[in-house]
């Protein structure tokens, strides 16, 4: 399992910060941690996100990991 905290700007559409977890309760940890350090920005959203593989992760998730022309042309 494949367990990944992702800080992302909704305002900018950029990840501001990408960390691979083994233990999913680590990554719950360090979310934890830094929704209090990105509490005053509300376009920041931290989340974690678990998949079998980074390739499902990606599929279910794109708009962390692909930029808009790539989504686009999903949709297309």
């Amino acid at each position: 399992m494949t367990n990944v905290l992702v800080v992302y700007d909704r305002s900018s559409g950029a990840v501001l910060r990408e960390q691979e977890y083994e233990r999913r309760r680590d990554a719950l940890e360090a979310r934890f941690a830094l929704e209090r350090e990105y509490r005053d920005r509300a376009s920041v959203e931290v989340v974690v996100l678990g998949a079998r593989t980074r390739e499902a992760m990606t599929l279910s998730h794109g708009r962390y990991f692909l930029g808009l022309d790539e989504l686009a042309a999903r949709i297309a």
